[in-house]
């Protein structure tokens, strides 16, 4: 990807989506859930894993070759889920609940997180090349 002021905006355009959506979403579970377990963080890393997966699976796959897609790479993946998935945060919640005194906590995040994100992502690739979903009868 080139530093051209096309790919700049595309990325900036992205982050700022990305960032109002993570945003959002992270505050509106924390707000319902009132505990320190992270959930709203969780939920915006595994969501956007699972779109990371799509995308990649779209853009990556030659038969699915969409027009545009070093633009819709850069502005979806790199600028979007760039700011909305967050390891900075998930590193500050994990680390806080450590200091809390909630270990055993921390490190359930660490591996939801893992697992989670993982399977997200994979799914969302999977989706993408099994056609049109689930198998029939």
């Amino acid at each position: 990807m080139s530093l051209t002021l096309t790919n700049i905006a595309l990325v900036a355009a992205g982050g700022f989506l990305g960032g109002v959506g993570r945003f959002w979403l992270s505050g509106a579970i924390d707000r319902r859930t009132a505990e320190t377990f992270p959930w709203g963080t969780l939920a915006v890393n595994v969501s956007g894993a699972a779109l990371i997966g799509i995308l990649a699976g779209l853009l990556l796959d030659r038969s699915t070759h969409l027009p545009g897609h070093i633009s819709v790479w850069t502005a979806l993946i790199t600028g979007f889920l760039g700011s909305y998935t967050t390891v900075s945060s998930f590193t500050l919640q994990t680390l806080e609940l450590v200091r809390g005194g909630e270990s055993w906590r921390a490190m359930m995040n660490v591996a939801a997180s893992v697992v989670l994100c993982l399977a997200a992502a994979a799914a969302g690739y999977a989706a993408v090349h099994t056609g049109s979903g689930p198998a029939g009868p």
